[in-house]
């Protein structure tokens, strides 16, 4: 399998992105207009995400392949480390479907989130007519699947932002670092 890297925003990967999530069926997917899909549109999500990083309330990396070839974008947002939580949102460019890039930026971005931030969970949820994002979702061993009456919160919270019917899943640093463990020995064990 193809390995992938995380890597810092910088302004000089923003006309790729563009043209990564100007695809109709990714810009759909992810709810957005031309104008968050444009370079100026990249570009102010990009400042914006390097000052939510100084300020340690979101952290988000580019998705890079083996290729050097920037196939997504994976972000913990709005990091509350007094709760010990936070959202994830991750997107793959429809190239680069299906070939387990999400699985890998989800595993090395959740890592950041338990092992750097030492956070409890972190949510992934989906708006309701993003069939393909929640089977993403629950092709991950780790993934609580509909915890909406578990925590009603924070599916209002992505609902708010999202200004459309969510469903919730969630991340719990117990149940993802006890896979990791086994996946990596796993691995490790085969090699």
């Amino acid at each position: 399998m193809d390995k992938i890297k995380l890597v810092p925003h910088d302004v000089r990967y923003a006309d790729k992105i563009s043209s990564l999530i100007s695809s109709e069926l990714v810009k759909n997917a992810l709810g957005m207009d031309d104008c968050q899909t444009s370079v100026n549109g990249v570009l102010n999500f990009i400042r914006g995400m390097q000052l939510a990083e100084r300020e340690n309330q979101q952290l988000s990396r580019v998705i890079i392949n083996s290729a050097f070839e920037i196939i997504g974008v994976t972000t913990l947002k709005e990091i509350d480390h007094e709760k010990k939580l936070c959202h994830i949102g991750t997107w793959i460019a429809d190239p680069f479907w299906g070939l387990g890039y999400n699985e890998q930026a989800k595993e090395k971005i959740l890592l950041i989130a338990f092992n750097q931030f030492d956070l409890d969970y972190v949510f992934a949820g989906a708006r309701v007519e993003n069939i393909r994002s929640q089977k993403a979702q629950a092709k991950l061993p780790y993934m609580s699947l509909s915890v909406e009456e578990e925590f009603p919160e924070e599916l209002i919270k992505m609902e708010r932002q999202e200004k459309t019917p969510c469903v919730l899943n969630v991340i719990k640093r117990d149940d993802f670092l006890k896979w990791f463990q086994k996946d990596y020995y796993g691995k490790v064990a085969n090699s």
